[in-house]
């Protein structure tokens, strides 16, 4: 049975490739490289570059390779980027989405698994926040998401797909063996941009907000490594192909750090100090949010085995290293 991986040249979705090799599965990646690596694929996987609402592209490929399951990886994520440009999102996340859905129902897909985001849940009432929080998204990155949520909810209604989403929380780390990590230019991620920051190559850190009702002002988050998060994705498809139900769940570790913690704890990781400049809240972004993080474990049986942010931190860095060396080669 082939899988077939969505955004697949990227920084999660060639995780998820790795994996599914690893785990001796069958892979075709659609991805069209905007964002993407051709030498991220792990090259026992199939590359097609091409876009994911190209509906009788992805039609062909799926009735071709005897395609069962999708993993969409394939969309914008940048917060910040969304408030500016809503209709680019929403072309991208959702526009983009129902293509792939729709050809996904007419080539007689069985399982999707989809990329969802924490950002549906905006500022929580209550952290950690569950599953059965009300959604009430504060950006249009989360709304995008949690509108292609909803059509996949009624897709499968109507159609009988089969499907997971998983809910991320702010995703880090790199492969443990070197492999493929963080790799977009100009990354927005926290921990990716201490770690240029350690290298020399940004002139250092900005903290947006010092002012949220948090222990020391600044937001937290649940930051999960891409390995364990990919992991969270094969047990989701494990769970599918034995019949299980359509669930939704969040992908986090139900612990949270502050900007200024992380930044710490990349300084101490490095032994490398640099310049922090504190400025204004950005548009769209909460407080805090933390993973409810029970339900994802009770369902599918996932247990993270990088829960940890040093090691998270330690793994970003030597990956940037390995990005140095290739770029000075």
């Amino acid at each position: 049975m082939t899988v077939l991986v969505t955004g697949g040249a990227g920084y999660i979705g060639s995780h998820m490739v790795l994996a599914l090799v690893d785990a001796g599965e069958k892979v075709v990646v659609l991805d069209n490289l905007s964002n993407g690596f051709r030498w991220a694929v792990h090259p026992a996987a199939e590359l097609i570059v091409g876009d994911v609402s190209d509906q009788d592209l992805v039609e062909r490929i799926v009735k071709a390779r005897g395609i069962e399951s999708i993993a969409h990886f394939a969309a914008k994520i940048v917060v910040p980027e969304s408030v500016a440009d809503p209709l680019g999102y929403y072309l991208a996340n959702t526009v983009k989405t129902r293509a792939l859905f729709a050809a996904a129902v007419a080539a007689g897909v069985k399982h999707v698994i989809f990329s969802s985001t924490a950002a549906v849940y905006g500022t929580p009432e209550h952290n950690p926040v569950r599953e059965d929080a009300r959604p009430h998204p504060e950006s249009p990155y989360g709304t995008s998401k949690l509108m292609s949520e909803l059509m996949l909810a009624d897709a499968a209604k109507a159609h009988g797909l089969a499907y997971v989403v998983l809910r991320y929380f702010n995703v880090a780390g790199a492969d443990p063996d070197g492999r493929s990590g963080q790799s977009t230019p100009n990354a927005t991620h926290l921990i990716k941009v201490c770690c240029e920051a350690v290298l020399g190559l940004r002139p250092g850190v900005s903290v947006f907000g010092t002012d949220f009702p948090t222990a020391d002002g600044t937001g937290v988050r649940d930051y999960i490594q891409v390995s364990d998060l990919v992991a969270a994705h094969l047990d989701a498809l494990r769970h599918l192909r034995k019949g299980g139900g359509n669930l939704t769940l969040n992908c986090g570790y139900g612990r949270g750090y502050s900007v200024l913690e992380v930044i710490e704890m990349v300084k101490r990781v490095s032994g490398v100090d640099f310049p922090v400049t504190l400025g204004p809240r950005r548009p769209g972004d909460p407080a805090a949010i933390v993973a409810g993080a029970d339900r994802i474990r009770g369902e599918i049986g996932w247990r993270p085995k990088f829960d940890d942010l040093t090691t998270i931190v330690g793994q970003a860095l030597a990956w940037e290293r390995i990005q140095a060396a290739r770029r000075a080669a």
